[in-house]
């Protein structure tokens, strides 16, 4: 198949100025890019007034857990309409792969938010299953991270406690089995369990892993706010800083390339820190640390329900629940986390309860506290009841749109979702729009140029993950192509269950999206081994 893009404005992904031209496809790869070429084409699409560039990169996502469901295409639908042609997935050491074949602890994989649950088309210890299972079998093309979490929870379930010598040799065994299958680095996830676990000394046998292979470490740090579960004293230094400070000892002295998932600063409370983090980046990277950090451009997320729920109070009965000094206590550090945290019950939108609460989706804990009449406190434990405390939250603020623009511009900064499509309830807005608005930042001047912009989701993120042939637009690359329109971008209202400004997205070489319609049933994603 032989297709044509004529007389678009081309971003080749190096952070170059575009030109016009043309671009013609043969099967899977770009087989030429000139001013004008004139050879016969099986498809021809006039692209005038519109513009290209590389199909873009998610360097921060969960999708390998959706990439091995039996109908893999709903999950990544959103995701295509935003341009996004490949997905670094595995993040926050949550990763589908990398663990023992046999384990009794394959249930324990995923943290809670994912796993192995009777909708997979099988179960995939290592990478290479993995890129066996998923390769020409799902629309989007898939690289993934060996997560610590899934090699911790394969050799010692989710005990909080040091891992053995024998136990610690067997996990960096699996971890490293792993990259050298083609995983794209290891990542952290320091606030799920068994992760929070692990102390800095195997975290650091962990990162000289990634240096040896020169591969990334990608970290979801103990806290992203100024007081969290992860540290007990509630006063001195934030503890969003203490995490990164951790990051900082554990790197310190290599040459790692250390990526902070999602710099983010949840509560108001942490909006401070912002500067201070930027330093602490800025210092490794002068001390010889290859860092980098990675945001999305929204600015709120998704959480469990019991988020400022102690894990004290959890544990007890309802019966010790009940008893007037827990309530009060409760009570008590509900309050306190709430004020030092800056955000309240009115910036938590229930997203998911269960069957027959669908009611409450969509509306804040405030809101509804408001319609039942009772105290925000009382409600918010309601729903947690109710959704037997595995309910699901949109909640922010996250960071600014002020924080988000002076990120956009920073040259250690990469673009990601962070996102995925949930069965049901409320959805994460990510999904839709996180990289058009990107590019509408842009072209604004909120943001950077737009060739910088454009460098950042394709060929920067290709090169920081060692993802050969894809992030440019070069003769010999594979054809992930994006088609857009600025026009469209610029004067879009942004609307939170829609994307915006992208016309059409080839996936090695396949239209994947044109005219507003996806390909159905497409199985042109191809595994990303590194």
């Amino acid at each position: 198949m032989r297709t044509l893009l004529k007389s678009g404005r081309i971003y080749d992904g190096t952070g170059a100025e575009p030109w016009v031209g043309d671009l013609l496809i043969d099967g899977e790869r770009i087989a030429r890019i000139a001013p004008e070429i004139d050879e016969a084409a099986d498809a021809v699409y006039d692209l005038r007034g519109k513009s290209v560039a590389p199909g873009f990169i998610d360097v921060h996502s969960h999708n390998d857990w959706f990439a091995i469901h039996k109908n893999p295409q709903p999950y990544f639908e959103p995701f295509i309409r935003q341009g996004i042609t490949s997905f670094v997935t595995g993040n926050c050491g949550l990763s589908a792969i990398g663990f023992e074949d046999g384990t009794p602890n394959v249930k324990r994989m995923g943290g809670g938010l994912f796993g192995y649950r009777g909708q997979t088309t099988g179960v995939y210890p290592d990478a290479a299953r993995f890129f066996d299972a998923v390769d020409g079998k799902v629309p989007c093309n898939i690289a993934v991270l060996a997560g610590h979490c899934s090699a911790r929870a394969s050799v010692a379930g989710e005990e909080n406690r040091k891992l053995t010598a024998q136990e610690q040799e067997r996990m960096l065994a699996i971890l490293e089995e792993n990259l050298k299958m083609g995983a794209a680095g290891v990542s952290l996830g320091l606030m799920y369990s068994p992760g929070m676990f692990a102390d800095e000394a195997e975290l650091r046998r962990v990162a000289e892993l990634c240096v040896k292979y020169d591969k990334p470490l990608t970290v979801h740090p103990r806290a992203e706010s100024r007081i969290s579960t992860s540290y007990p004293e509630l006063l001195g230094r934030s503890h969003l800083l203490r995490a990164m400070d951790e990051l900082a000892r554990i790197a310190k002295g290599t040459k790692l390339k250390l990526q902070f998932s999602h710099l983010i600063f949840v509560g108001r409370g942490s909006f401070g820190d912002k500067d201070e983090a930027l330093r602490i980046i800025d210092r490794l990277c002068a001390e010889g640390v290859r860092a980098q950090f990675d945001i999305y451009n929204e600015k709120k997320g998704v959480s469990v329900i019991t988020v400022i729920l102690p894990t004290w109070y959890r544990g007890m009965s309802d019966a010790e629940r009940k008893k007037p000094w827990n309530r009060l206590r409760l009570a008590a550090l509900v309050f306190a986390a709430v004020k030092l945290l800056g955000f309240g019950f009115n910036d938590i939108e229930v997203a998911y309860i269960g069957p027959g609460y669908e009611q409450y989706e969509g509306k804040t804990v405030h809101q509804l506290a408001q319609e039942n009449h009772m105290s925000d406190l009382k409600m918010y434990l309601k729903l947690c009841r109710e959704s037997d405390y595995q309910g699901r939250v949109n909640m922010g603020p996250y960071t600014t749109d002020e924080i988000i623009h002076e990120f956009e511009k920073n040259d250690k900064c990469l673009y990601m979702t962070d996102a995925w499509v949930e069965d049901y309830g409320v959805q994460n807005p990510a999904i839709y729009d996180c990289f058009p608005k990107f590019l509408r930042d842009s072209l604004l001047g909120l943001g950077d140029t737009m060739p910088n912009t454009i460098h950042r989701m394709t060929g920067a993120s290709a090169e920081r993950f060692g993802i050969r042939d894809r992030g440019y637009l070069r003769e010999g690359c594979y054809a992930d192509v994006t088609v857009f329109d600025e026009a469209a971008l610029k004067n879009a209202v942004p609307d939170q269950e829609c994307s915006f400004g992208i016309e059409a997205v080839f996936v090695n070489g396949e239209a994947l999206l044109k005219d507003g319609r996806i390909l159905p049933n497409a199985k042109c994603g191809r595994a990303i081994r590194v």
